[in-house]
């Protein structure tokens, strides 16, 4: 792959801006993040989460041997991981457990521990590794742990006006445009009592007003959020671990809800992801009742093998990871009986993976109504329509890393009547 070809795949590949475009910035970033652990005292114990993280790979023989393969692979194919074995990469991720990110137009690390996985994870011995349920479920914990110091006020480090990282810069301002969201200037940090507080802000009223109100038919973007795919006759089963990356319904609910799934047969998917500049909540793309809603665990860092490398994680498997990664599904049954039900799926990538739902069933929402939110993070969600209700769409394929972002409650779709 000449240069030109691999910068536009890197920046295919890193798309929401959660990981800077240019790899020199990434080996940059855990450069230092190594000459800071070596500054650790001697024989300083690790986190719990991490700690256990450590014993469960270094203890199974498989997770050991694949881990082991893969930073080896990385290595040998030119990267700079700033760590060397796994015993290095456990005191690195413990590093970040009080890491708070600064603001950067061009080399945001809005993702660090995939920062430092970015290369492992797709190598061959990295694909097979970060699908096994039992790491996974560790790495949850680990996350956890990081998202506890997130939600607390050691983590406002960079909740400033500061040019050197302040999120209330003058050039933060050009991208968050922090005077659409509820804040107060006359407080410390704006009033926000943490990153996840500041992560998760919301819109005055007003900013976003809801296109088509009382018109059943206009439906709006449940996010703010980028075009990523649309998919007519998504089938029941299908292969989504391919390159075109198929939409597969079973695998997105899950077999225990076959009934809901084997209802979108032969209907509609549009995908679309989030940016580490936007809004983080998710609000109602219809007016209806709430169904049924329920989280999936799932992957974190799991990768397409037919994607071959993505330099930004899982990006460029959004299609992919729709099926495996940590998600959260809302159902909701529409007052216009031709539109039928329509399923939100929210789905988490790399650390972006808090998926918090704010309804629940029974409950009546109108098009534009919060449902629920990201917690430190954005990712991709789907919206999922039965056959035969979608008209036309807004956004028209085929999407790229330049698309620009469809705003939260803008038409994205015209119903049938």
């Amino acid at each position: 792959m000449n240069n030109d070809a691999q910068t536009i795949a890197v920046q295919a590949s890193r798309r929401g801006r959660w990981l800077p475009v240019r790899e020199e910035a990434l080996v940059a970033f855990r450069r230092n993040l190594a000459e800071k652990a070596k500054k650790r005292a001697p024989g300083a114990r690790l986190t719990p989460p991490v700690q256990d993280l450590a014993t469960l790979v270094n203890t199974d023989p498989v997770l050991r041997m694949y881990l082991t393969q893969a930073i080896e692979q990385a290595i040998a194919a030119g990267y700079d991981l700033g760590y060397h074995t796994i015993d290095e990469l456990m005191v690195l991720i413990d590093e970040l457990m009080t890491y708070a990110p600064p603001f950067d137009t061009t080399e945001l690390v809005g993702c660090p521990l995939n920062a430092l996985l970015d290369w492992p994870m797709c190598m061959p011995a990295g694909f097979p590794l970060f699908r096994f349920p039992q790491l996974n479920g560790q790495l949850k914990a680990v996350l956890e742990y990081w998202c506890e110091f997130l939600s607390g006020a050691g983590s406002r480090t960079y909740l400033t006006k500061d040019d050197a990282g302040g999120w209330f810069s003058q050039k933060a301002d050009a991208y968050i445009h922090i005077a659409d969201y509820v804040h107060d200037e006359t407080q410390p940090y704006y009033g926000f009592a943490s990153w996840n507080a500041f992560f998760t802000r919301v819109f005055k009223k007003g900013v976003r007003p809801v296109d088509g109100p009382g018109d059943d038919t206009v439906i709006v973007s449940a996010c703010e959020a980028t075009p990523y795919n649309i998919q007519n006759n998504v089938q029941l089963t299908d292969r989504f671990w391919m390159k075109a990356q198929p939409y597969s319904l079973l695998d997105i609910f899950t077999s225990e809800h076959r009934a809901l799934a084997e209802q979108f047969v032969g209907g509609d998917i549009y995908q679309a992801f989030l940016s580490a500049y936007n809004y983080h909540r998710w609000h109602a793309p219809v007016t209806g009742t709430i169904v049924t809603t329920y989280n999936l665990d799932g992957t974190y860092y799991s990768d397409l093998e037919a994607e071959g490398l993505d330099p930004g994680g899982p990006n460029d498997s959004q299609g992919y990871i729709s099926q495996v990664a940590t998600r959260a599904v809302i159902v909701i049954a529409c007052d216009d009986k031709n539109i039928g039900t329509v399923a939100c799926v929210f789905v988490g990538m790399a650390e972006i993976s808090s998926c918090k739902i704010g309804v629940s069933a029974g409950q009546r929402v109108t098009k534009g109504d919060e449902i629920g939110y990201f917690q430190y993070g954005g990712s991709t969600h789907c919206l999922i329509f039965e056959p035969g209700v979608i008209r036309s769409w807004v956004p028209k394929p085929p999407f790229d890393f330049n698309t620009p972002p469809i705003q939260l409650n803008k038409q994205i779709a015209t119903a049938n009547r």
